[in-house]
């Protein structure tokens, strides 16, 4: 079988395994969200299948090009959490090394995800900054942090198959959790669904991130 699809059925088992049936609007984050795909589901695909995810059915298995959004200009220009230096690295660690997204680490820990994530391969993640952490309440963000349920199925949310590249970021895209992404702009003006992406097309060695100005709550 494909080694590329069972790493990515592995990452999707762990990121929605136990998440609970729950809203299907967009209240609060603490609420559990549902994760529709399964793992069995992802196994069974063909090469092909696996390929066909919109809007781009071509996303390089590498990186390409260079960050682009006004908030790269915070990463090093050289050591630690610097582009080069983040593309040797899996996402998992990555995030870790970039200080705008240690909240995000600190959740990924949380949920007992980010081994699961360096082990993956060929993933694009939506990675919500600080600050868009410190939207959410901190009595609400507290009840998400402490509910793994609902942070697997929220982190699942937050990620899809195949390394997107700013050209690659029109029409819908199919989170891992299930439901649909929707991305819009071009380059430095990029969205997903209604958070403006900060810095994006951040190269890791098994991943490309795009850092986001708020927590991506399914529709």
């Amino acid at each position: 079988m494909n080694t590329r699809l069972l790493a990515l059925a592995a990452l999707t088992a762990a990121l929605s395994m136990s998440a609970a049936c729950g809203s299907q609007g967009g209240g609060s984050p603490a609420a559990p969200v549902a994760a529709n795909e399964t793992a069995t589901d992802m196994a069974s695909e063909t090469p092909s299948e696996a390929a066909s995810e919109t809007p781009s059915a071509s996303a390089s298995p590498t990186a390409t090009g260079t960050p682009v959004g006004a908030g790269c200009s915070s990463l090093p220009a050289s050591g630690k959490g610097s582009p080069a230096e983040l593309a040797k690295v899996p996402v998992g660690t990555a995030l870790s090394d970039i200080p705008s997204l240690s909240t995000l680490a600190r959740v990924v820990k949380k949920a007992g995800l980010a081994e699961t994530l360096n082990s993956a391969q060929d993933i694009t993640v939506f990675a919500p900054t600080n600050e868009a952490f410190n939207k959410i309440p901190k009595s609400q963000l507290d009840q998400l942090m402490s509910n793994r349920k609902s942070l697997r199925g929220l982190l699942a949310y937050h990620v899809v198959k195949g390394r997107k590249a700013p050209a690659d970021m029109h029409g819908q895209l199919t989170s891992l959790e299930g439901r649909k992404l929707t991305v819009s702009g071009s380059d430095s003006s990029l969205k997903v669904n209604d958070a403006t992406v900060t810095c994006g097309n951040i190269a890791t060695s098994n991943a490309t991130v795009y850092a986001v100005d708020k927590v991506l709550m399914p529709r």
